[in-house]
């Protein structure tokens, strides 16, 4: 298998955390659930033609093994936040992120 087949692996597994750690947040099965899950495909699409990929049935597997590995990880890691202390979840990982980084930043001492 080719590098270039990899970094698009990679790069499929990467876009899909943000959309898991969402869909995991919301009623299965509800338009956003079905958002989270879909809405990232045109992006795997345009990795795929961009990235000269190509439609060899052999690349398959491997973005689709990266695709619901993000998927799965990003809803992990919503799961693993909601378990933090004092910690109220949203379902943007970037804001939860950020707001554990000010929490973690400023419960050292280094109010600004």
């Amino acid at each position: 298998m080719s590098m270039k087949l990899w970094y698009i692996a990679v790069a499929v597994y990467l876009l899909n955390i943000p959309f898991g750690y969402w869909r995991e947040n919301v009623r299965k099965f509800s338009t956003q659930w079905i958002l989270a899950v879909h809405l990232p495909v045109p992006f795997v699409i345009a990795l795929r033609i961009f990235g000269r990929l190509g439609w060899h049935l052999s690349t398959f597997p491997v973005l689709i093994g990266a695709y619901f590995t993000g998927q799965f990880f990003g809803g992990y890691l919503q799961k693993r936040f909601t378990t933090l202390p004092d910690r109220h979840t949203t379902s943007c990982l970037v804001i939860d992120l950020a707001a554990i980084s000010k929490n973690r930043f400023c419960s050292h001492g280094h109010h600004s």
